[in-house]
């Protein structure tokens, strides 16, 4: 059987409008990860007391084994560099060094403040292949995010001006 077309819908009757699009669901807060967006002294100071707390557990715990603290000092450098806002990038690398010289406070060696200094002299020494390590990561996790934010940058802008140029001129 033949299907009639449709009738012209008369004047006076509006249009149906089409259904709204459904958004997703959004993922429940626990599953999420944090996200947070840290300044250059927000990053330094969350870098600094993370290093140092880990510093002070890791001569409690592992009886100030320098190569604990030297692993552990590469994940505060990836969520440093994650972490720091876009305007304040380039202090990520900076801040991961003076970190690691602050966490290692609690790990050197020495009786009396010259001795104390002098053990903090020879684990940065002795530890530098970690420390070299943890700032060259966030060097790299920072270039990326660099090269990504003017990369975004550049397609809105071109996608500006394609816009700018097909309007119609009056």
């Amino acid at each position: 059987m033949a299907r009639s077309p449709r009738p012209a819908r008369p004047a006076g009757v509006p249009q149906r409008r089409p259904a709204p699009a459904r958004r997703p669901v959004p993922e429940p807060a626990a599953r999420r990860l944090p996200n947070p967006r840290l300044t250059g002294l927000g990053g330094g100071l969350f870098c600094a007391l993370v290093m140092l707390v880990l510093g002070l557990l890791v001569a409690v715990a592992f009886g100030a084994s320098q190569t604990v603290y030297g692993v552990l000092f590469l994940p505060v450098c990836v969520l440093t560099a994650l972490w720091v806002r876009e305007g304040d990038l380039l202090t990520a690398p900076v801040i991961a060094p003076i970190a690691f010289a602050v966490g290692l406070l609690p790990l050197a060696d020495g009786d009396g403040t010259g001795g104390r200094l002098m053990g903090l002299v020879t684990g940065l020494a002795t530890q530098a292949g970690w420390l070299y390590g943890g700032t060259f990561v966030t060097g790299l996790i920072v270039l990326g995010r660099r090269v990504l934010a003017v990369r975004t940058v550049r397609t809105v802008r071109v996608a500006h001006q394609r816009a700018a140029n097909n309007r119609p001129r009056a």
